[in-house]
């Protein structure tokens, strides 16, 4: 990578090198385990101009995207997460029946289904085709379609403004920044919202969440770097939510620079905290590989230890974030007999590079392993309830970031 792909600088430095991984959502079926499977560097740079953080854009999304493997609807507190929202947002600004809302990489219609549910016109804009086949067929009107400032316009020209455009967990996932904002400029109305969720750069460092770094996420946003990638589109922030999901993402509330006004309290002590922590400065970086190593090494000693003692350990979830885990530290079946997930989309094939079996989420009560290591740790509260039946066998659970994490579980 020589050039920052929001403001041009060539001025980029390391913060981590992942090395070399498959997508992490390119799950291999049974027929594919003897062929060649791609990986890509992974290796993630700041813009010490504009303090971007980027990876290269090795591959595109149109690879990633026309069919897809993760449904949002399988979360249960992710859904809540959606429905919570669309009450906060149709409460804050005034969304009744007359108005019109459009969301960015939709899905499986999870979050819209609450729009529909309220009678309020709306669009899901997705363009995985299997996902977005889910989403018609639960009753949410979507086009498959990337955004783009053309298909923005089309949109707005057939349906109207919107009155809010909701992005949420898409804002990393494209490479073209600019184009994508002036997208979302071309799709609100004048006067209108745009919110956008994404995970905060911040806690991303402060808390080791290193494996959510991927090949889907081509950038990691700083409520300051959000700023500049915002006003490259002709959108301003007002306000900004602390949320604790994905284990740390910021809301952001913008409108058309405009109608935009001053912003509210909250970005000034956000940006405050950002600073004091040296995400505007090169300090704020440079451990952050050292730490990444000791999550590394941590794992794999109680792997390596568990397997020496004949003790069982097996995965919940195959998200993309566990990918990047299993790949960097270089976990196989021989230390993860496999990984259950409850899409079964994911039965019966295998993680990318590491080539773990994936199963029903049945087997874990089946076989009644020693350990079961939570991929998706964001998710902590929710599994930790959902997988309290392993006390039953005095099984534990497994967290390994921050830091490696061995609970107890009761009923």
């Amino acid at each position: 990578m020589t050039r920052c792909r929001l403001c041009g600088s060539e001025a980029m430095a390391s913060v981590v090198d992942l090395g070399a991984t498959p997508p992490c959502e390119s799950f291999l079926a049974a027929d594919q385990l003897d062929q060649p499977e791609p990986a890509y560097p992974l290796h993630l740079r700041v813009c010490t101009d504009c303090w971007l953080a980027q990876i290269p854009p090795l591959i595109t999304p149109e690879e990633t995207f026309k069919e897809y493997a993760y449904f949002s609807s399988y979360s249960t507190s992710w859904v809540e997460h959606a429905r919570t929202f669309v009450d906060d947002a149709a409460a804050r600004l005034g969304l009744g029946t007359g108005a019109f809302v459009v969301e960015v990489a939709s899905n499986d219609g999870y979050l819209l289904k609450h729009v529909v549910d309220r009678g309020i016109r709306c669009l899901g804009i997705e363009p995985s085709v299997n996902v977005g086949a889910a989403a018609r067929d639960a009753g949410v009107p979507t086009l498959t379609e990337f955004l783009s400032p053309e298909t923005g316009s089309a949109v707005r020209a057939e349906h109207g403004p919107a009155d809010l455009v909701v992005a949420n967990n898409v804002y990393a996932h494209i490479p073209d920044v600019v184009g994508f904002t002036k997208g979302l400029r071309a799709l609100v109305a004048d006067d209108g919202w745009v919110s956008i969720e994404v995970q905060h750069l911040l806690t991303l460092i402060e808390e080791n969440q290193y494996d959510t770094i991927y090949h889907e996420h081509f950038q990691y946003y700083t409520v300051a770097s959000a700023i500049r990638a915002l006003a490259s589109g002709g959108l301003a922030l007002v306000d900004v939510e602390l949320l604790p999901t994905h284990g740390g993402s910021i809301r952001l509330w913008a409108r058309p620079a405009e109608v935009a006004g001053e912003p509210f309290q909250q970005v000034v002590d956000v940006l405050a905290r950002e600073k004091a922590a040296g995400l505007q400065e090169l300090s704020g970086y440079t451990e952050f590989s050292a730490r990444v190593a000791t999550v590394r090494r941590d794992l794999l000693k109680f792997l390596i230890t568990a397997a020496e003692r004949g003790e069982t350990v097996v995965g919940y979830g195959a998200p993309g974030k566990g990918n990047t885990l299993l790949n960097h530290c270089g976990i196989r079946p021989d230390l993860l007999a496999y990984t259950v997930d409850r899409n079964p989309y994911k039965h019966g094939r295998f993680t990318p590079g590491t080539r773990v079996p994936i199963l029903p989420p049945e087997r874990i009560a089946a076989d009644k392993p020693d350990y079961v290591l939570v991929l998706p740790w964001n998710l902590r509260a929710e599994l930790t309830k959902q997988l309290s039946f392993v006390h039953e066998w005095g099984g534990r659970l497994v967290f390994p970031i921050p830091e490696l994490s061995i609970v107890e579980v009761t009923s």
